[in-house]
């Protein structure tokens, strides 16, 4: 459990740097210049990343079990991972419409995705996953909108509808790799029992 704990600080921790020291990341900036700020940044998300995902494969060996969902509920978490795909490609695309009525996809996207894992995982190393993954989503959405009304960042406006179509395909490609095959590749558990 501990190597997930550090996993989700270092991981966290660097994605919160903006919300909770935004001169501290000014200054490495200035003094370092935006490449290695992104250098820096992208080896501690990385190394966080695989602490935490090897540390919740090893709490999952033991698990200290809350609660067990029915076996439906996998199907409404698959219902809701179609969304959540969707929004991630359409964070990284230039804005349709989707991206300008959501203003923040990706984080809209993790929001959905804990919520719905921590239908179905409830052992005390998916609480602590899925839940740190929920309120830092909520966390960084209120620091994304100070930032807004400060004048510090601006929404996006819509654009052409055809990055909306993108978002749609793109979405449900990913979402069909993973439901029959990334999911059970990278985590090691089918999402959808039988597929």
């Amino acid at each position: 459990m501990i190597w997930l704990v550090i996993g989700l600080v270092l991981f966290l921790g660097i994605h919160s740097v903006r919300i909770v020291a935004p001169e501290f990341r000014q200054a490495q900036i200035d003094a370092r210049g935006i490449s290695a700020w992104k250098g820096i940044y992208a080896v501690v998300a990385i190394i966080g990343f695989v602490i935490l995902v090897w540390g919740y494969g090893q709490a999952r060996l033991d698990p200290v079990v809350f609660w067990v969902a029915p076996a439906w509920m996998s199907h409404l978490v698959a219902l809701l991972m179609i969304f959540v795909m969707i929004l991630l490609v359409a964070s990284q695309l230039p804005a349709g419409r989707i991206k300008a009525a959501v203003k923040h996809p990706m984080l809209l996207a993790v929001k959905i995705w804990a919520v719905a894992h921590l239908l179905v995982n409830g052992d005390l190393a998916s609480i602590l996953l899925f839940g740190s993954f929920l309120a830092w989503a909520i966390v960084d959405r209120i620091s994304e909108k100070k930032r807004l009304r400060a004048g510090l960042t601006t929404n996006p406006v819509a654009g052409p509808v055809k990055w909306d179509i993108l978002s749609v395909v793109g979405g449900l490609v990913v979402y069909v790799l993973f439901l029959v095959w990334l999911h059970r590749l990278l985590i090691g558990v089918a999402p959808i029992v039988g597929v």
